[in-house]
This record gives C-alpha cells, structure tokens and sequence, in this order.
C-alpha cells in the first residue's frame, strides 16, 4: 500500500514538476514541445500496451479475450464521452488555439484546464488498476510513462493562464490540482480491482483503451500541427523504445 501511495503522490507530482519547469521555460519552441510530446506519447504506447494490455490479455486466458477487447473499447468509448462534454485539446497546447466563439481568452484557458483535469482522470486509473493487479514490474513500467507524460503537460498549462493575467500563484495552484485528480484516480483504480479480482482483465484493458485514446486522440494530433510531423514521429519511436527496453531489462 505503501508503494500505492507514494506512486499516486508521484504520478500527480510530475504535472507540478513540469509546471515548475514551465516558470522557467514560458516560450519553449514548437518543434522541442512537439519532440517532448511524441517522446512521451511514445513512453505511454509502451506502457499501455505492455504494462496494461498484455497482462489483461494473460490474465483472460485464449477463453476470455472477449473482455481485454470490450476492456479497450469501453475506455475508448468513456473518454470519447468525456470529449463530448468538455473541450478537446487539439492546438491548445500550441501556438494556434481552438477557436470558441463568444468566450474570452481567459474563458478558453479555463476550459482547457478543466479538459487536462478530467483527462488526468482515467491516467490516474491507468496507474491504479496497475497495482491493484499485484504485478509491480508492470505497475512501475504504466505508472513511469503516466508520469512522464504529466510533465510536460504540466508545463503548457502555465503559459497561457499567465498570458491572460492569472497570478503566478493562482496558476501554481491550479497546475498542481489537476495533478491532485491524478491521485485521486490511483486510489479509485487500485481498490476497484482490489475488491474483485474477477474484473481485472477487463479493469486493465479498460485503463488501456484510456492511454490509447488519450494517445491518438490529442497526443498525436498535437504533435503533428506545426509542420514537424518527422522530429515528432521519431521521438514517439525513441519513447516506446525506451519503455520497451526498461520493461525488459529491469
């Protein structure tokens, strides 16, 4: 339990980490947060895939495939409602955000904090379910590339709520709550899957289907908006090789 909650507190910890880090470095240059992003996009394809998927489809067994496949398309199928109810965050993490007619900057900004929150949501899960499964090598390898994408996802929260004149503080303290619903769904995902083994192939593919979502669905995108779609595409390889290597070695 120990190491349950230390990993929450560190998964949730990286998004302050990269908003510290985003104090410092206000105007990091598209192609260096594209090649951040796709290195990190890369790191969570690995682990949702190695750390999530793959154990989900041991622990089925050939006769129970049946529930990573639902696993993955109910979490698919769950972040595409939560797109549905909050704003996506294609180009706003770039230097051409969504256009939402009749809202200030301020108001944009405000929704896109509110998205990252709740997307840190099922993230947080991600991590959980992997120890609520016991398999701590696996857990680590999930919980590792979670984190490591928060960083720099905490580090384009802070340019533009100071932009629109939001306290340094403010912007600190709010950076640091999205990273709170990252904890938040580490506990919900490791003792959901701790009262009933039973659901645990379906609870992994499921917190998979997120991380796959999240990854085509924003991370990709994003990276591929200002023209450096190769410096992009070969940090993502670079990231699953990585996480690959480490899922491996250690």
């Amino acid at each position: 339990m120990e190491v349950v909650v230390l990993t929450a507190f560190g998964v949730g910890g990286a998004t302050v980490i990269g908003a510290l880090i985003g104090f410092c470095f206000q105007n990091i240059s598209e192609k260096t947060n594209d090649a951040v992003l796709g290195f990190a996009a890369g790191i969570m394809l690995a682990a949702a895939v190695l750390g999530l998927i793959m154990p989900s489809v041991e622990a089925a067994g050939k006769s129970g495939i049946w529930m990573t496949v639902l696993g993955i398309l109910a979490g698919a199928l769950f972040l595409n409602l939560v797109d549905k109810i909050t704003p996506h965050l294609h180009h706003l993490t770039g230097v051409k955000p969504e256009e939402h007619h009749g809202r200030s900057d301020l108001g944009r900004v405000e929704l896109f904090v509110m998205a990252i929150a709740i997307h840190n949501l099922p993230e947080g899960l991600a991590a959980g379910v992997g120890f609520g499964s016991g398999d701590i090598g696996n857990a680590v390898t999930v919980a590792f590339g979670i984190a490591l994408q928060n960083i720099p996802e905490g580090m384009i929260i802070i340019s533009p709520m100071i932009a629109c004149g939001v306290s340094r503080m403010r912007t600190f303290l709010i950076a640091a709550a999205t990273g709170l619903m990252e904890v938040v769904g580490t506990f919900i995902g490791y003792f959901a899957v701790g009262v009933s083994g039973a659901v645990l192939p379906f609870a992994l593919a499921f917190a998979g289907g997120t991380m796959l979502y999240v990854i085509s669905d924003e991370m990709i995108p994003d990276t591929h908006s200002h023209g450096y779609e190769r410096v992009a595409t070969y940090a993502m390889l670079i990231g699953f090789i990585v996480m690959l290597v480490m899922d491996t070695l250690i």
